[in-house]
């Protein structure tokens, strides 16, 4: 027998809303309810940015430096800063070399005595505000910092029109779908809350797991060699 030879399935908001009412054993009777099925999914994606790193919403930015300057705004819809470098030129040639940044917390930062102090970023904090911002460490001091570069956590997508599809890789729709359904329970059939709660969190931790890099990790022990008496 012949496959279909394509893998394109998805659901737009409206399949989505659909399928969550008739897990929660209720129909859709009113534009309403599509209004508060739509609310809903959105509050699910807020929660979603609770529970780790979605590789899918991992995006690169570069930021052209500017000597004399620490602070640099990071897109709108950034979540967090994950990981950060500086480009540096070195010489009169146009080769551009990458370092490397350790990323400090709050407390860090503060116990800094000179936060002012200029040469070669080597540091980076994280202010996590509306719109998050990054300052580096020290500030940069000249121009052969070209630029810097991080990688970042995008908001999920809001759900927007019902024709539109969500902002969501094919792994994670049985887990939207199952949170929907838990979400929408709780305001239309109580009585199949748990249930649906215990379906949502089964599958959204497979979609987590599922969720990684499939990478080897060494771990290497530290030697130690303590001095003689």
């Amino acid at each position: 027998m012949a496959t279909s030879e394509t893998t394109s399935f998805d659901l737009n908001i409206d399949d989505i809303i659909q399928e969550a009412y008739e897990r929660c054993a209720a129909r859709t009777n009113s534009g309403y309810d599509l209004k508060s099925a739509r609310r809903s999914l959105n509050i699910l994606f807020s929660e979603w940015g609770n529970r780790g790193v979605h590789l899918w919403k991992v995006a690169n930015q570069e930021q052209l430096l500017t000597a004399g300057t620490a602070t640099y705004t990071a897109p709108t819809n950034a979540n967090d800063i994950l990981e950060a470098y500086v480009s540096t030129t070195t010489g009169q040639s146009t080769t551009t070399n990458d370092v490397s940044l350790t990323k400090i917390s709050r407390s860090e930062y503060a116990a800094l005595p000179n936060k002012g102090s200029k040469g070669q970023p080597s540091q980076y904090y994280v202010d996590r505000l509306t719109t998050p911002t990054i300052t580096l460490y020290q500030t940069p001091d000249a121009v052969t910092y070209t630029y810097l570069k991080y990688y970042y956590l995008k908001r999920i997508e809001d759900s927007g029109a019902y024709t539109n599809t969500a902002d969501v890789v094919f792994r994670f729709i049985p887990c939207m779908v199952a949170g929907l359904a838990y979400y929408l329970s709780m305001k239309y059939n109580p009585q199949v809350v748990q249930q649906n709660k215990l379906i949502y969190e089964d599958e959204l931790s497979r979609a987590l797991n599922e969720d990684g890099q499939r990478t080897s990790v060494y771990i290497t022990p530290q030697t130690y060699y303590p001095q003689g008496f």
